[in-house]
Formats: structure tokens, C-alpha cells, sequence
């Protein structure tokens, strides 16, 4: 049986910290690795100083991250919420009717995604569809229309303004 006093790092794993500026008998004694006079050889660098120019961590800018200006953004609709709507009687079911049911927003693109189960087979017309949203519509008898972007098939215009999209 293994014992916690036992355990060992594997041969070779670790290795001595070299320990400099321990008198001129030892290795790496007197100046110590940094050679000699100067200001390198002295500890009044602060960290990051870069001789006078200015410091990276003062050249990057102060917020970060990037958002794309021409992403496709989505309003998502489960197969859950078509199948509440097709038991409520809709057959047809397509930007308008999820409008009018409060599931997706006014303005926008639909995206289905097939999260949920459907019983029934209807016609789910919207922008975009999942593979498995897809599957699920196709296999109940159902068909899935896929609408046209309203921009193309190239990139959607930016958004934001001149200093945004810079």
C-alpha cells in the first residue's frame, strides 16, 4: 500500500533553484548574472519598464474585446414552443404567427432549434433551422421552409456608427 510519505516526483522532474549572489566562491556569485555597472545591474527597475518608451500595458487600450459589426443575430425558437402553438391549432407557422404569440420580437430573424419534442406535423417557415430542428419537423410529416435573409447572402450591414465599426 501506497503511503502520502511515499510519493516522489519521477527522476529527473525536478531540479535545483539556482541560487546567485552568494559570495564569490559560489556560482553565480559577485555580480550575479547581471554583469556589471549599469542600470540592469541594479534593482531599481520597475517591472515592465521599457527605457523610457511608452509601457505596453499603457499602449493597449483600456477596453477590451471585440464585437463584430456584421454577426447574424438570431431570435431562437424551440420545437417546444412550435408544439405548444400546433396544439393550440396553428398549422402554419411562421414569422408573423410567432410574433403574434409574443415568442419572437418585432424586428428580427427566427431561428428554430430542436430543443423539445413535436407530435404533429406542421409547416414552420423562419430564417434559419438546426439540423436536428429540421430532422424533427421533416420526420412528423412537417415541412421546414427556409427564408431568405434580408440582406443577401453576403454580410449583413454594419451596425453601430463611424466609430464603431472603425
Amino acid at each position: 500500500m501506497i503511503k502520502l510519505h511515499d510519493l516522489a516526483p519521477a527522476a529527473g522532474a525536478t531540479k535545483r533553484e539556482k541560487r546567485v549572489g552568494r559570495g564569490t566562491a559560489g556560482r553565480g556569485g559577485k555580480t550575479a548574472g547581471r554583469g556589471t555597472k549599469g542600470q540592469g545591474a541594479r534593482d531599481t527597475i520597475p517591472l515592465g519598464f521599457e527605457g523610457g518608451q511608452l509601457p505596453l500595458v499603457q499602449r493597449i487600450p483600456k477596453l477590451k474585446g471585440f464585437k463584430n459589426p456584421f454577426r447574424v443575430e438570431y431570435s431562437v425558437v424551440n420545437l417546444s414552443d412550435i408544439e405548444a402553438l400546433a396544439s393550440q391549432g396553428v398549422v402554419v407557422i411562421d414569422a408573423e404567427a410567432l410574433k403574434a404569440h409574443g415568442l419572437v420580437p418585432k424586428h428580427g430573424l427566427v431561428k428554430v432549434l430542436g430543443n423539445g419534442k413535436l407530435n404533429t406535423g406542421v409547416t414552420v417557415s423562419a430564417h434559419a433551422f438546426s439540423e436536428s430542428a429540421r430532422a424533427a419537423i421533416v420526420s412528423k410529416g412537417g415541412s421546414a421552409i427556409k427564408l431568405d435573409l434580408p440582406f443577401g447572402n453576403g454580410r449583413p450591414p454594419a451596425k453601430g456608427n463611424a466609430i464603431t465599426n472603425r
